[in-house]
């Protein structure tokens, strides 16, 4: 596993930081936006300084941004370059693997399958997918879009190219896959994901990649946009980098595995994204046809489930619901071997960004937040107060104290008590925690806080701990 070539919890609260300030160097001359506006040449020459800025600090080779708003792109543009061996300049037509902005997808495909009737969001998959493990059998399309399946994560970056491998992938799992009870808590999880893809095929009678296509790319008019690499190398393709010596290289060979395509594997565009941005914005409607229902534009948006944190978003199927700065997003950030992308929608206002980027983990949060700043009525960006700590009660360090991990080989994180105090160990580091409400606590880390939040069990002693957006189970 690569640990490093997915959307971890660690990318997304990253992601999350930067987005909640509000990347506040960056607002300077640029006014609060009116919905539906068109952008101004000064605000798009600002776009481009801070793209093109974010692309040096980041070793990101090339990247392409679109702007939706209402039912027109906006703004479509590429920057840099597709191959630092080749210096093709980057297109908006150009494909990039997506990563985990897939999930919204394969989402798509299960709810446009129970809107027909073929499936039921609540019923276990075991009545549909054949050849399950029981504990998998048993799970829920609600429980895998949501991410409280109870399944550990982890991502597969090499393996099997055939459209068998889904399938084959999927049945040897088993109940080793589990680190907490079905539907208890949210943890982010990408074989929940490779699981819903597995269920779309199985009901669909396709396989994966052509399911993908015929439900939701063609009807969408993606006319490049594929599942399939063979068929992506057809087209013009940013090749995915990684950074060696401070500098970026092309990753060799490119990182494939089929059966994790459902998670994180889409290859696309950022003309076709927007196509997809534009559906999304008009109740399933772009170029005068319903190539969506509105019903599942509405399904895939309402928040489903908390997701622990800072800023208190929620999880709707494949998409992030979250309020900032007074705007409402629907949104999700993608990692994967040598790429990066963010697609972030405000429903209200009927705005769209895209983003793609040819380095591992690269999504461009400063010019996605430049973007929003030009498009959106955002309030004035707010300096979060320091949180003043909590003293602990008498006894309370040890309701917390102990080893967390998904499975036992796991490396984890450790909770220790040090003077009656509560520290955080991840073997290689440690670093104090303070009390800042009800069973959360901070870490800061190179100057940045992060949450540290835990779930109690029936006992008042803690069964679980969130960093980020994933849940690690307490050893006993």
């Amino acid at each position: 596993m690569n640990s490093t070539s997915r959307f971890t919890a660690a990318h997304a609260l990253a992601l999350a930081v930067v987005l909640a300030a509000g990347a506040g160097a960056l607002a300077a001359g640029t006014r609060a936006a009116e919905p539906g506006q068109l952008p101004r040449p000064a605000d798009l020459r600002a776009l481009e300084d801070v793209a093109r800025r974010e692309l040096a600090d980041t070793n990101t080779p090339g990247a392409a941004i679109a702007i939706v708003s209402g039912d027109s792109v906006v703004y479509s543009n590429g920057f840099g370059i597709a191959s630092v061996d080749a210096a093709e300049p980057v297109t908006p037509d150009m494909l990039f693997r997506l990563g985990s902005t897939t999930k919204m997808f394969t989402a798509a495909a299960v709810v446009s399958l129970a809107e027909e009737g073929k499936l039921r969001l609540d019923e276990p998959i075991g009545a549909r997918v054949p050849g399950l493990d029981p504990s998998i059998a048993k799970l829920t399309p609600h429980q895998l879009l949501t991410h409280s399946a109870g399944l550990r994560d982890e991502a597969v970056m090499e393996g099997l190219h055939d459209d068998g491998a889904l399938a084959a992938g999927v049945r040897a799992m088993t109940g080793d896959m589990f680190f907490a009870e079905p539907g208890r808590l949210f943890s982010y999880a990408n074989p929940g994901f490779w699981i819903a893809g597995r269920l779309a095929e199985s009901v669909d009678g396709r396989p994966y990649a052509d399911v993908m296509t015929a439900r939701l790319f063609t009807p969408l008019g993606m006319i490049r946009t594929t599942v399939r690499p063979t068929m992506a190398m057809t087209w013009p393709l940013a090749q995915g980098h990684d950074v060696n010596a401070g500098k970026p290289r092309v990753m060799r060979p490119a990182a494939d595995n089929a059966a994790n395509w459902p998670a994180g594997s889409i290859f696309s565009s950022a003309a076709d994204l927007s196509r997809f941005a534009r559906a999304f914005l008009n109740g399933g409607r772009i170029d005068g046809k319903q190539a969506l229902s509105r019903s599942l534009i509405e399904t895939l948006s309402t928040p489903h489930i908390d997701v622990p944190g800072a800023s208190n978003p929620k999880y709707g199927y494949g998409l992030t619901i979250v309020t900032r700065r007074g705007v409402r997003f629907a949104e999700h950030g993608g990692s994967r071997a040598g790429y990066g992308s963010f697609i972030s929608m405000a429903p209200t206002e009927r705005v769209g960004i895209v983003v793609v980027a040819n380095r591992t983990g690269s999504s461009l949060p400063k010019t996605v937040m430049k973007a929003a700043e030009m498009m959106l009525p955002l309030l004035p960006e707010s300096t979060p107060s320091p949180r003043a700590p909590v003293a602990l009660e008498p006894g309370e360090a040890e309701r917390y104290a102990g080893k967390y991990a998904q499975a036992g080989g796991d490396a984890g994180l450790s909770i220790i008590v040090r003077n009656g105090a509560l520290a955080l160990n991840t073997g290689t580091q440690e670093t104090p925690i303070s009390k800042v409400g009800p069973n959360r606590f901070e870490v800061v880390r190179a100057g940045v806080p992060e949450d540290v939040v835990f779930v109690l069990g029936n006992d008042g002693r803690a069964e679980f701990v969130y960093r980020g957006t994933r849940a690690l189970a307490r050893l006993r």
